[in-house]
């Protein structure tokens, strides 16, 4: 094939359609990390900040942080409507 030819395919209409894009593998329907779900079962069982951080061996401003972003994630506005978005 020669460039003047190779050029003109490339521009042709079978290879301009770019192909579909693939899904995006990090997107699911839950959106809480695993850290996260473990954290909202145990709020949704009823245990503190200093509860949680001591069962699962982390900080309790990590408790905090993990908390705020699960919040978040399902628009919810306090750790009471976590206990009942788990049931």
């Amino acid at each position: 094939m020669s460039a003047e030819e190779a050029v003109e395919y490339a521009l042709s209409e079978e290879v301009a359609r770019a192909p579909e894009s693939p899904p995006d593998v990090r997107r699911t329907d839950n959106p809480l990390t695993r850290r996260e779900k473990e954290v909202a079962v145990l709020v949704a069982r009823g245990l503190t900040n200093r509860q949680i951080a001591h069962e699962l061996v982390i900080s309790e401003r990590t408790v905090d942080k993990h908390i705020t972003n699960l919040l978040k994630k399902l628009n919810l506005h306090a750790r009471e409507q976590v206990a009942v978005r788990m049931a």
